[in-house]
């Protein structure tokens, strides 16, 4: 089984693999790879030996054979549609964004709990009342559903969302959840993302702050 870090790093390699492609380049080497994305080239093979893809000595992995096993660990080869809760400034910036169709992610529907919200176009979906979801859930077939909602009633949505058949939860609310453990999540923090950056930018540029004695 592929690890976590590892699939972490793959659409790191994706999109450096993909910039080579259209360069015209057909191998690369670990030592390239490792290189540019700061890392060992002991890593890298390893990484890649979890994509079933064997490297040749001097010459490297084959381009166009690491992207599409890349890509099918990745489970980005079969189209996924799901639905979006949530039409506020982050959940409207989500509908609009286009990028999801390369990874295979389709937003097929939009949801808001604010009836001066529905009917309303964002990007390119009308916004649906809450009291529509289920029933579009259970047509359609969905299975996951991206959440961007407050934080006083993600809670109560993803509990909802359960009930009616999702499967697997992209949680965008700045909120830890509690789940079944038969249902995936995956939380994007941005408090935890500028966290990161905001440490890493203090070490760099001003060193080690004692802020006990401040």
């Amino acid at each position: 089984m592929i690890s976590i870090p590892t699939i972490k790093r793959f659409p790191s390699y994706l999109r450096l693999l993909r910039q080579y492609k259209e360069e015209g380049k057909h191998w690369v080497s670990a030592t390239h790879l490792a290189k540019e994305l700061g890392l060992t080239p002991i890593q890298v093979r390893k990484d890649m030996a979890g994509t079933g893809v064997e490297g040749k000595p001097k010459v490297g992995f084959e381009i166009e054979s690491l992207i599409s096993a890349i890509i099918c660990n990745l489970g980005w080869d079969t189209p996924t549609n799901a639905i979006l809760v949530g039409a506020g400034h982050l959940g409207g910036a989500l509908a609009r964004y286009d990028g999801f169709a390369t990874y295979g992610l389709h937003i097929v529907a939009l949801f808001d709990a604010d009836p001066a919200k529905k009917g309303l176009t964002v990007g390119n979906k009308v916004v649906k009342a809450m009291e529509e979801m289920e029933s579009y859930i259970k047509k359609h077939a969905i299975s996951i559903a991206v959440v961007a909602v407050p934080a006083d009633v993600a809670q109560e949505v993803v509990d909802h969302l359960v009930e009616v058949g999702i499967k697997a939860i992209w949680n965008f609310a700045p909120k830890d959840l509690r789940l079944p453990p038969e249902v995936v999540v995956e939380r994007t923090d941005l408090a935890t993302s500028f966290a990161v950056l905001s440490a890493k930018f203090r070490r760099t540029f001003e060193g080690d702050i004692d802020c006990v004695e401040r």
